[in-house]
């Protein structure tokens, strides 16, 4: 692997969310003034929102791991289409709930009573969704109903909610979701990181690997790394991790824009029929390079996704077989409907 060839601890560019990794750019630190004002308020909703590979997993993971558990009882759960119910469950699993009934009225006063049983440690209770986009209506709806839960005139959760950008279309479009609309207390949508802080995040991330110099980077490389990615920190992670095994192979110790070039036509040499075009093969353009590898790094994003459905799913199915309750037909309909 790479890392051994340049003397790296690890693989700086990773796909998958590591809060040890944190860059601070321009609107990652935005979102953090967000959710720290939103934890100062105590109450209602904060959502944040992005594009595929923005950065939303790894900025909870960043805030959960500033987050001191004497003050708060954080409770995380990835959506993937889960339904109200089963939404409550993982909730009261949260607090500690042992066999939480199946009885919807139940199942809330339990919850009511383990959310009070932590205020009484002292502390809050805030509850994090990722995914959020994949929710139903009526699971977005007991979100809200969870935040009516109040103790002495204080609510007893806050509620974040992470997820793409057809969540806050939803958001400012659903009249069903008018009542969480005026809950929400702040909302702030990831945008791609800027041309000039490109070398800063691939120089930030390689030092935490332990990068002592070696490959060293040219001044045009950036540019077009972020001309190539459209500086969402994923896409960087993808194309940096190919350019650097490439380079390693090479035995280069210079990673230029020339060098970036060639593992990009690689890619599109990888997708012969992606663009249908009369040029021939040796012709292609730096533009055509950047629109093919950003048509790979979507691809390659759905499948990561699709991996997470399927776990999420074969979780929820041991969680049945364990419990030795068989899931209801409807239910069974939405896990393979969620696996599809």
């Amino acid at each position: 692997m790479y890392e051994d060839h340049f003397g790296l601890s690890e693989r700086p560019f990773q796909l998958t969310p590591d809060p040890k990794y944190w860059f601070d750019s321009a609107t990652h630190r935005k979102a953090m003034a967000y959710l720290g004002y939103g934890l100062a308020q105590g109450e209602g909703f904060i959502v944040i929102t992005g594009d595929i590979g923005a950065g939303k997993t790894t900025l909870v993971g960043h805030l959960t791991s500033r987050i001191n558990p004497a003050d708060l009882n954080v409770i995380s759960l990835v959506s993937s289409a889960i339904e109200a119910d089963d939404l409550l469950r993982i909730v009261a699993t949260g607090l500690g709930v042992a066999d939480a009934p199946r009885n919807k009225a139940e199942l809330l006063t339990v919850i009511e009573r383990g959310l009070n049983a932590v205020a009484r440690t002292g502390r809050r209770t805030l509850l994090i969704v990722d995914e959020a986009q994949a929710l139903d209506i009526s699971a977005v709806e007991e979100l809200r109903m969870l935040s009516n839960f109040q103790a002495g005139g204080r609510a007893l959760v806050q509620i974040f909610l992470l997820g793409q950008p057809e969540f806050r279309e939803r958001l400012h479009g659903s009249q069903a979701l008018e009542q969480l609309r005026q809950r929400v207390i702040a909302i702030h949508h990831l945008d791609p990181m800027g041309a000039e802080e490109i070398a800063e995040y691939v120089g930030h991330r390689l030092q935490i690997a332990g990068w002592r110099g070696s490959p060293d980077f040219a001044d045009d490389a950036f540019p077009l790394l972020h001309q190539i990615t459209g500086g969402v920190p994923r896409r960087v992670n993808q194309l940096m991790g190919r350019v650097m095994l490439h380079a390693a192979i090479l035995g280069a110790t210079l990673i230029d824009a020339a060098l970036i070039e060639e593992v990009q036509a690689d890619a599109v040499r990888d997708l012969p029929t992606a663009t249908p075009s009369t040029a021939p093969a040796d012709a292609i353009t730096r533009e055509d390079a950047a629109v093919l590898a950003q048509r790979i790094a979507t691809l390659e994003a759905r499948i990561e996704e699709q991996d997470a459905a399927l776990r999420r799913v074969l979780t929820l199915l041991v969680d049945w077989v364990e419990n030795e309750v068989g899931p209801p037909a409807s239910r069974l309909e939405a896990v393979r409907g969620a696996a599809a």
